[in-house]
């Protein structure tokens, strides 16, 4: 399954680092980049994040808010919030659902490891339209922010 451009984004309400729900209906008005990534404390995984944290203001200028999803526990996620000073929230798609069903998963990782998320970018509309996607075969790739810039000036 894969997600394109005019399609409606999967539904979603998962676990954030303070052990709350959060669901997509709750960002409906705002403009979403909507970030998957394989794991927490990854080099590449780290710098995407880090580069999102020091730019927020550019996606805030955007009218966009930011959302991260990894399968690792909210504990994990909470401590690499944590560790490198993360402003946006971070949820735990520990049971996979939400990174099939935007078709930005590896059945099978490095080390053997099962069911972890493709980094993928994806920004969604305040009606909840998808506009952009782009889910990446190779980990140590990192999406294309500036298409994702210019996708929300679009919006606005």
């Amino acid at each position: 399954m894969s997600i394109s451009i005019g399609d409606t984004a999967p539904a979603f309400t998962l676990i954030n680092t303070e052990k709350k729900e959060v669901s997509l209906e709750n960002y409906r008005g705002k403009n979403v980049v909507l970030l998957f990534f394989p794991m927490a404390f990854t080099g590449v995984c780290t710098k995407e994040l880090c580069s999102m944290r020091d730019n927020i203001s550019e996606y805030s200028n955007l009218d966009a808010d930011i959302l991260a999803i990894s399968v690792d526990s909210p504990f994990t996620l909470g401590k690499f919030k944590s560790d490198q000073g993360l402003n946006f929230p971070l949820l735990s798609d520990f049971n996979k659902e939400v990174s099939r069903a935007y078709g930005s998963i590896y059945e099978e990782f490095v080390l053997g490891l099962k069911g972890v998320s493709k980094r993928s970018a994806f920004v969604i509309d305040k009606e909840g339209t998808v506009q952009y996607a782009e889910v990446l075969e190779s980990a140590g790739d990192l999406p294309d922010f500036s298409a994702v810039k210019d996708t929300l000036a679009k919006l606005n």
